[in-house]
Parts: C-alpha cells; sequence; structure tokens
C-alpha cells in the first residue's frame, strides 16, 4: 500500500465543490482510495459524504493511501489536486 500526505490548499477546505471535483477524479482512478487525517479516521475518498464528513480544513494535512496498478503515481496527482486552490478566482 502506497501512502503520500497533503495540505489542504483550498480556502474552504474539503467542502462543497473542491469535494465534488476531488471525488469525483478518485473515482475515475479506478483504484479503491482512502483519505485521512492523522487523528487515524480513514475513509473512502471516492465518497462526498465521507470526504466532507472529514472536516478537512485549509491548511490541515490529510493522508492519502491507495493499492493497485499505478497507486505512487495515482497518489501524487491526488497530492497535487489537493495541493491547488480550487476556490482561486471564484
Amino acid at each position: 500500500m502506497s501512502s503520500r500526505t497533503a495540505t489542504i490548499a483550498s480556502s474552504v477546505g474539503l467542502h462543497a465543490r473542491p469535494a465534488a471535483l476531488f471525488t469525483q477524479k478518485v473515482a475515475a482512478t479506478g483504484i479503491p482510495v482512502t483519505i485521512g487525517k492523522e487523528d487515524g479516521k480513514t475513509v473512502n475518498a471516492a465518497s462526498m459524504l465521507a470526504v466532507m464528513t472529514l472536516g478537512a480544513k485549509h491548511g490541515e494535512e490529510v493522508i492519502l493511501s491507495a493499492e493497485g496498478d499505478n497507486a505512487d503515481e495515482i497518489l501524487e496527482d491526488l497530492v497535487a489536486f489537493l495541493e491547488t486552490d480550487h476556490d482561486a478566482n471564484e
């Protein structure tokens, strides 16, 4: 299993639009991905409701984990996504 840490860049955290965009991106990978905060709670990263219940705020770190073909590359792409402010210029 591969894992990566990302810092949430979106000003509203992983809520509403950023969460929807993120979960769509995860679902498109075709492999199971989990996301969690350092307190140990992890959820299915393809579930918008689960991602929103994490309450990940701007500036907080989350841990992504995945297993499967190209997991390392997929996680790098997801980290880059989370570390981009998707609320900028809105």
